[in-house]
């Protein structure tokens, strides 16, 4: 009978430890070629993400849209992933009002409920542009503390620099949810 008990309690670990590795080895699989988690640094998409935010990033299938927060790796570049809002694809030509503190793309003005204040910094590239073919034009949503596509060290980003959108805050918990 105990050789019966012991053989059902080892088959019942052997069972938790399958279970337990299958599990590890989809999510390393999930995060691996689906998701990745980014940390925010700085204020520049204040306030729509926050120093020390955590984020699940993905690339499955991605298309740059204008709106959409993106995590762009830089390759020229010692400095960590940055993290922008896209303004404008390609094609598309971006003004600025600095006077107003107004974003035009293709002669609209942008409404932007996101960012912290109006767009008076103006960096050295003058407007306006027209993004070329395979870029985008990214800004932070904290615009007069943010270096972005207004300025020729960011300048226009290339597609293939862009790791994926930012779909999800993991972190701080009580902000937890999808990233708009």
């Amino acid at each position: 009978m105990q050789n019966v008990e012991k053989r059902e309690r080892v088959q019942s670990s052997f069972e938790w430890v399958d279970a337990l590795v299958s599990a590890v080895v989809i999510v390393v699989l999930l995060f691996t070629f689906l998701f990745r988690t980014i940390g925010v640094e700085g204020t520049s998409m204040s306030p729509t993400l926050s120093n020390g935010d955590r984020l699940i990033v993905t690339h499955l299938f991605y298309q740059p849209a204008p709106g959409d927060i993106v995590v762009i790796v830089q390759p020229e570049s010692d400095t960590p992933a940055i993290i922008k809002r896209i303004i404008a694809v390609e094609g598309q030509t971006v003004d600025i009002n600095f006077s107003f503190g107004t974003v035009t793309v293709d002669g609209q003005v942008l409404e932007e409920p996101y960012i912290n204040e109006p767009t008076y910094m103006k960096r050295d590239v003058n407007f306006p542009v027209t993004v070329p073919q395979g870029c985008v034009f990214v800004m932070g949503d904290n615009r007069n503390r943010s270096l972005d596509s207004r300025d020729s060290s960011i300048g226009m980003v290339d597609q293939r620099y862009i790791l994926g959108k930012a779909v999800f805050r993991l972190f701080p918990f009580q902000k937890i949810g999808l990233i708009e």
